[in-house]
C-alpha cells in the first residue's frame, strides 16, 4: 500500500527490512525519532516548568472573556483573509502575531506581559509535526481551538468548529495526527481544568478509536458529531454543557472529591482529591472511562403516564448518604465506600437497605416541598388533553418529541398549598459561584426548575411557569441580572406577576442588601436559604422610568445603560468615580478579582478625584425640576447629586444616611410628614423620614465631592445633603458630565432627563436579621 494509501490509518511501525543495510537504515531512523522524542519530552517539561499559566493567569483569562464580545472565528477571518495575514507563516504565528490575536480576541489594548508569554509558552510544548517544530512560533489552529472551548455556544457549532479547525487539508476526515492533535488540546485543558490527567491520555486515546464506527482508521464529520452526542467524556472535556433530556441520560459534570469516594459502577476508589465524574440529577459518581457504562439515571423530571400524575413516589439511588445516619431507625449508616445505604432524590432522606420495606411508597418531598415542582406536577399536555393513544409505538414517539425540546409541550399542575420556585441563575457572576449554585439547585430542586440565563435568557422559564398559580422567582446574579429579569417579567405580560427574591453573587448586591437577602453569598447552605424563603414577605418595589433626550451637539454620548431605574441615579462625583471604575474593569479585569481589591481601587478613585474636582460647582451646568417646581441649589456647592430608589449604592453606602425609627407605620408617617404631597423640601420634615422603596416617591441628594463620599463609604459620615423627596424629576443640563444608573456609568452630552414612576414589582424580603442594626424602612 502507498503512503498516501496509509494515510489517516491507525498502523504498526513497518516491519523490519530484510539485509544489514536496511537494518541501518532503520536503526539509524528509530535512533533520530527516539533522540527527537526526547528532545520533545524535554521541551515539553522545559515549556510546562516555564510556561503553563498559573490558576490566577487563568482565572484573568477567563475574565478577560467575560468582558470581550469577540469570537475566536472572527479573529481568524482578520488572520485567514484580513489585515493580520501578514502574522501566518503558513498555520503558525510568531509571538508578535500571538499578541495581536489576544488584543483583537479580548478587546484590550494591552495584555499584561506575563499573561501573553506564559501563554504562549504553554504552545510550545512541541506538538507539532517534525518539520513544523520552531522555538519562536505557535500553531494557529492550536491557540484557536483552545479559546473556541473556552467560549460558550451551541454543542453541535463547537463539535463543527473544532473539526473543521483541525481538518486542515480540507478532505472532510479526521487522520491519526489530526485526531492525536484535538487529543493533546483537550490535555492542555483538562490541566486548566484543574483535572488529574495522569491516566487521561491513554483514555482519550481508546475513546477517539471508539469514535471511528466503521473501521476506516478516519475519523468524518458524520461520526465526530455523532461521538458528541454520545461520548460523555468528549462533551465534559469540551465544554458542552450536557441538556436535560430525561431519558435515562445523566447530567455529568467533572468534579473533585475532597474525601474518599468510590466509583458507582466497578466500585473501586477514585482516590482522594482525584477527578470523576458526578451526575446533577441522582449524584450518580463514575470514574471518567465508566461514564458510557453507567447504569441509566434513574430520576425523571415529569410523569411519563397517566398513572404517574398526581402522587410522587419515592426514587432511591444506592450511595450518596452523607449524613451518615439512617432517618428511619436513627441509627448509624456505614458510608464506607461511600456505596451504603439509599437516598431519595426528591426528599433526601437517606435509610439503610433493612429500612426500606418499612417506607411508605408516597414521597412528600421533605423540607423544601413547598419550593419543589415533584414529577407527579408536571406531565405531557397531550394527556391533558383527552387524546388516547392508539399505539404505544406512536404514544411513545409522542412522548419523547414533547419531553426533548419544548417546555410549552409540558403542563405544570403544581403541589396544592405550595409556591413552586422557579430559579435563574447567572453562572458568570461571582467567578464560579454561579455555576456551583446551578448545579446545586438541579439536585435540591426539580432540574426543570432551575434555568441557565446564558442559554436562552428568561423567556422559557417565564412561558413554562406562564399558568402556574402562587409561584415564587428566585434570581441568583448580581443587580444588573435581577433587572434583566424584571424587564423580562414585564415584557412578558404574565397573568399573574411572581413575587421575586435574590440569592446575590459576586459584588454590589445593593438591592438584595436592601432586601436583607445579604451583600454576597459565601457558600452558605442552599437549603437554609430556601426555608428564609418560605418565611419571606412580599413589598412592592417601585420602578422608575428613564428618559434622556439630548441636545444637538457636535460631541456624541455613549449609549444610555439601561431605561429604567431599580436602585438609583446619579449625576456628577459619583458617576464620575463609577466611570474610571468601570473603564479600569474593562481594561484590566484581573486587578478587579475581589471585593477587597475592588473597594481599594474605589478609594483610589474617589482621592484622585478629591483633587482633580473635575465636577466642581456642578449647580452652575444643571438645573432641577421636582414635580415641575425649581429645586433652588443657589446656596449650595455641589459636586453630585444623587437620585436613590433604595438607600444602598456601591456596595452598601447609605447615601441618605440613617433616621431615626419612629413608631407607626413607616408608610404612613412618611405621607403625614409630607401632608401626602408629592415633594418634601423642607429640611426638618426631610431630618425624620424614612426610605421607603414602596412609597411612589425618590430621596434626592446632594454630594460636596468625591471626599464626603469616601466619609460615607467608610462610615465617618452618616450621609450626603437631603435636598428633597418627590415623584418626578427632570435635569437639563449645559455640559457634559458622568452619569449613571444601578452602577452602570456613562458620558453624557448636554440633554434633559426625565424621572417618572413606571410601575411596582412583587419582592420577597428576607427575614429579620438578628440585629436591629438594619435599614429601617423595613419591618
Amino acid at each position: 500500500m502507498s503512503s498516501a494509501g496509509m494515510r489517516g490509518k491507525w498502523h504498526r511501525p513497518e516491519p523490519w527490512r530484510s539485509g544489514d543495510r536496511g537494518r541501518r537504515e532503520l536503526g539509524l531512523k528509530y535512533y533520530n525519532q527516539a533522540a527527537f522524542v526526547f528532545i520533545l519530552k524535554k521541551k515539553r517539561k522545559m515549556a510546562k516548568e516555564r510556561g503553563l499559566i498559573s490558576p490566577s493567569d487563568f482565572a484573568q483569562l477567563q475574565k478577560y472573556m467575560e468582558y470581550s464580545t469577540k469570537k475566536v472565528s472572527d479573529v481568524l477571518k482578520l488572520f485567514e483573509d484580513g489585515e493580520m495575514a501578514e502574522y501566518l507563516q503558513g498555520d503558525a504565528i510568531g509571538y508578535e502575531g500571538f499578541q495581536q490575536f489576544l488584543k483583537i480576541y479580548l478587546e484590550v489594548d494591552n495584555v499584561p506581559d506575563h499573561l501573553s508569554q506564559a501563554l504562549f509558552q504553554s504552545f510550545q510544548t512541541g506538538y507539532y509535526i517534525e518539520d513544523t517544530v520552531r522555538e519562536d512560533v505557535v500553531c494557529l489552529s492550536d491557540v484557536s481551538c483552545y479559546f473556541s472551548l473556552l467560549e460558550g455556544g451551541r454543542p453541535e457549532d463547537k463539535l463543527e468548529f473544532t473539526f473543521k479547525l483541525y481538518d486542515t487539508d480540507r478532505n472532510g476526515i479526521l487522520d491519526s495526527s489530526e485526531v492525536d492533535r484535538i487529543i493533546i488540546q483537550m490535555m492542555r485543558m483538562a490541566e486548566y481544568l484543574d483535572w488529574d490527567v495522569s491516566e487521561l491520555r491513554p483514555i482519550l486515546q481508546e475513546m477517539m478509536k471508539a469514535i471511528d464506527y466503521d473501521g476506516s482508521g478516519s475519523v468524518s464529520l458524520a461520526e465526530w458529531l455523532r461521538a458528541g452526542a454520545t461520548t460523555v467524556p468528549l462533551l465534559v472535556l469540551l465544554g458542552l454543557e450536557m441538556t436535560l433530556k430525561d431519558n435515562g441520560q445523566h447530567m455529568w459534570r467533572p468534579k473533585r472529591f475532597p474525601r474518599p469516594v468510590y466509583c458507582n459502577l466497578c466500585e473501586s476508589s477514585i482516590g482522594l482529591g482525584k477527578q470523576g465524574l458526578s451526575c446533577n440529577l441522582c449524584k450518580y459518581i463514575v470514574h471518567d472511562q465508566c461514564a458510557m457504562k453507567a447504569l441509566p439515571c434513574e430520576v425523571s423530571t415529569y410523569a411519563k403516564s397517566r398513572k404517574d400524575i398526581g402522587v410522587q413516589s419515592h426514587v432511591w439511588v444506592r450511595g450518596g448518604c452523607e449524613s451518615g445516619r439512617c432517618d428511619r431507625c436513627q441509627k448509624k449508616i456505614r458510608i464506607y465506600h461511600s456505596l451504603v445505604g439509599l437516598h431519595c432524590v426528591w426528599c433526601h432522606l437517606e435509610i439503610h437497605d433493612d429500612c426500606l420495606p418499612a417506607m411508605g411508597h408516597e414521597c412528600d418531598c421533605g423540607l423544601l416541598r413547598d419550593h419543589i415542582l415533584p414529577p407527579s406536577s408536571i406531565y405531557p399536555s397531550v394527556l391533558a388533553s383527552g387524546q388516547e393513544r392508539k399505539t404505544s409505538k406512536i404514544s411513545q414517539k409522542t412522548m419523547d418529541d414533547l419531553s426533548l425540546s419544548t417546555s410549552e409541550a409540558l403542563r405544570i399542575d403544581p403541589v396544592s398549598n405550595t409556591h413552586p420556585l422557579l430559579v435563574f441563575v447567572n453562572p458568570k457572576s461571582g467567578g464560579k459561584q454561579g455555576e456551583r449554585v446551578l448545579w446545586k439547585f438541579q439536585y435540591l430542586l426539580n432540574p426543570r426548575q432551575v434555568f441557565n440565563l446564558l442559554k436562552d435568557g428568561p423567556e422559557p422559564g417565564l412561558r413554562f411557569f406562564r399558568d402556574v398559580p402562587d409561584y415564587r422567582i428566585l434570581v441568583c446574579g448580581g443587580d444588573g441580572t435581577v433587572g434583566w429579569i424584571l424587564e423580562s417579567i414585564d415584557k412578558a405580560n404574565l397573568p399573574f406577576v411572581p413575587p421575586v427574591a435574590v440569592l446575590p453573587l459576586g459584588t454590589g448586591n445593593d438591592l438584595a442588601r436592601c432586601l436583607r437577602w445579604g451583600g454576597g453569598y459565601e457558600g452558605q447552605n442552599l437549603g437554609k436559604i430556601l426555608k428564609d424563603l418560605e418565611t419571606s414577605k412580599v413589598v412592592h418595589m417601585d420602578r422608575w422610568s428613564v428618559e434622556v433626550i439630548p441636545q444637538q451637539t457636535e460631541e456624541k454620548s455613549d449609549p444610555v445603560p439601561f431605561q429604567i431605574i431599580n436602585n438609583y441615579f446619579s449625576i456628577g462625583v459619583d458617576a464620575s468615580i463609577a466611570h474610571r471604575f468601570h473603564i479600569m474593569r474593562e481594561k484590566y479585569p484581573e486587578k478587579f478579582n475581589s471585593r477587597m481589591k475592588n473597594k481599594l481601587w474605589y478609594f483610589e478613585f474617589a482621592t484622585s478625584e478629591s483633587i482633580f474636582s473635575t465636577c466642581k460647582k456642578l449647580e452652575e451646568s444643571l438645573t432641577v425640576e421636582i414635580c415641575g417646581k425649581p429645586l433652588d441649589l443657589s446656596n449650595q456647592s455641589l459636586e453630585g447629586i444623587a437620585v436613590l430608589n433604595i438607600p444602598s449604592t456601591h456596595g452598601g453606602s447609605n447615601l441618605w444616611g440613617d433616621t431615626k425609627r419612629p413608631h407607626g407605620d413607616i408608610h404612613g408617617i412618611n405621607q403625614a410628614l409630607g401632608a401626602t404631597a408629592k415633594v418634601i423640601t423642607d429640611p426638618d420634615i426631610l431630618k425624620t423620614c424614612v426610605p421607603d422603596l414602596s412609597d411612589k416617591r425618590l430621596e434626592v441628594v446632594g454630594l460636596e465631592g468625591a471626599i464626603e463620599i469616601g466619609q460615607i463609604y467608610t462610615k465617618l459620615k452618616n450621609a450626603g445633603h437631603r435636598l428633597a423627596k418627590c415623584s418626578e424629576i427632570t435635569f437639563h443640563t449645559t455640559k457634559t458630565l458622568p452619569m449613571q444608573i444601578d452602577g452602570e456609568p456613562w458620558m453624557q452630552t448636554p440633554c434633559t432627563i426625565k424621572i417618572t414612576h413606571r410601575n411596582q414589582m412583587p419582592m420577597l424580603v428576607g427575614p429579620p436579621p438578628r440585629s436591629s442594626n438594619f435599614f429601617g424602612f423595613l419591618c
